[in-house]
């Protein structure tokens, strides 16, 4: 038997983690995502001792143990002895510093770099692999490394696997370059990741990265409600085990059986075409910067009206939803977005179609083209972008965008911070569709959000 430990991403010189197990059987491997309720540092920005560190350390090991039986007394040592007592490969995130010279241009004044730091060890205990993160966020007590990091390891059971961390998954660099160097098909990610609807909640874009690049995704967050954090899942292209639980303080342990892929294969709950459905009758097209619709067979309909609203910190353009049926669009920039949808039935709850195309400057810069179908927070126009967890309206829709950039990545968030997968997700021509037919509970977004990484 082999198995993988998943440590997620870490404050200062904390150590906090996440389990993962696998075991090979039958053209499958067993694994397992622990979100741990980390304990803090409660003054994070304070000069502490090593003694100091370390005893914080080990209380989050102490809790780790539980999952993982071994104890030694030092801390890599420590980490060390559980993987190979176990027969385990263990990833671990946490703080370490480099000597560097003061030649070194980036060399910190005192002489010495800090990074967030992921540690491999294999099942012999042996230390195997580090990637220090590329993309910090707000991490004053964390350097950016001199040199990117592009790591992957070994397993005998599944192949490869891929390492990065927390804000990096937004990113170009490392991330989607190291997929794309070493063809990889798996992925271990911790995170301290903060739930950010209606479109970056964590479970929500785990999943629609394990769909767009067709991997698996092993991630595990950080679980403190009242920091923002939780979300962790076990994620292929067509199945997503995931926990969010922003109510209680407890961790929780999500077991899944996962495919060994070969790169081959296709997500099964996608369809090589659309299905005889009213939706299929529409045609958009992008033509001298102003986007039009044709409508087969149907008679002229009054255009819903255009409002613009902050989402995510964005100025997206909307329209809202007004029938129980039709087709609706609004552009931004470059950027088209359209609408077929039809509700299942019509309740007292607004939605809107949102677009938005150009560079996102809070907490982070980064160019978004994103298309989103989203609840919004009352019946008031202003309330459309807002974050919601629950609704009822069901909706089969059709979504698409005239994407500029291929990396576009399929979000579909249900009522109660639970998942679904799109009918069909594809490239038809230079627009990239989504669409979703019967689903089982209220939608709270169906979104495209696409990542021009050159513009950035």
């Amino acid at each position: 038997m082999a198995d993988i430990i998943l440590g997620s991403c870490c404050m200062l010189v904390l150590v906090c983690f996440q389990v993962l197990f696998a075991d090979v059987h039958r053209g499958h491997y067993i694994a397992a995502v622990y979100e741990h309720r980390v304990i803090l540092n409660p003054n994070p920005t304070a000069i502490t001792s090593r003694r100091s560190a370390l005893q914080l350390m080990n209380r989050n090991l102490d809790i780790y143990e539980e999952q993982v039986i071994a104890a030694v007394k030092q801390v890599l040592h420590r980490l060390s002895c559980m993987a190979l007592k176990n027969q385990v490969f263990l990833v671990v995130n946490l703080g370490t510093k480099q000597p560097c010279n003061h030649s070194d241009r980036h060399c910190p004044p005192d002489g010495r770099y800090h990074f967030n730091t992921n540690v491999v060890f294999s099942d012999s205990g042996t230390l195997i692999a580090r990637y220090r993160k590329q993309n910090l966020y707000f991490e004053r007590a964390f350097d950016t490394p001199p040199e990117v990091d592009y790591t992957v390891f070994n397993t005998p059971f599944a192949g490869k696997f891929g390492v990065f961390t927390c804000f990096d998954i937004l990113f170009y660099e490392p991330t989607v370059k190291l997929i794309k160097k070493y063809n990889l098909k798996q992925a271990v990610y911790p995170t301290a990741w903060m739930n950010q609807l209606p479109l970056l909640s964590a479970v929500e874009f785990q999943q629609a990265f394990a769909v767009a690049f067709n991997i698996n995704l092993l991630a595990a967050n950080i679980h403190r409600p009242d920091l923002g954090m939780t979300g962790s899942g076990i994620y292929t292209p067509s199945e997503s085990f995931i926990y969010y639980n922003m109510e209680n303080d407890k961790g929780k342990l999500i077991v899944a059986q996962i495919p060994i892929t070969s790169g081959h294969e296709t997500n099964n709950n996608m369809q090589t075409s659309f299905s005889n459905s009213p939706m299929d009758h529409q045609i958009c097209r992008k033509e001298d910067q102003e986007a039009h619709c044709e409508k087969a067979e149907k008679g002229a309909q009054e255009a819903p009206p255009i409002f613009h609203g902050e989402m995510m910190y964005d100025n997206f353009t909307f329209t809202p939803i007004m029938e129980a049926e039709g087709e609706i669009q609004v552009c931004s920039n470059t950027l088209c977005c359209s609408l077929s949808y039809q509700r299942l039935f019509v309740s007292k709850e607004l939605y809107a179609l949102g677009v938005f195309d150009g560079l996102h400057t809070v907490h982070g810069t980064y160019y978004v083209q994103a298309c989103a179908l989203v609840k919004c927070g009352t019946l008031d126009y202003t309330s459309c972008g807002q974050e919601v967890t629950k609704a009822t309206e069901r909706i089969d829709f059709q979504l698409q965008g005239n994407f500029s950039t291929a990396f576009v990545f399929p979000l579909l968030l249900k009522s109660g911070i639970t998942l679904d997968f799109a009918d069909y997700l594809g490239w038809e021509k230079n627009h990239y569709v989504m669409q979703k037919k019967g689903a089982s509970s209220g939608l709270i977004t169906a979104g495209l959000y696409g990542r021009w990484y050159e513009k950035d």
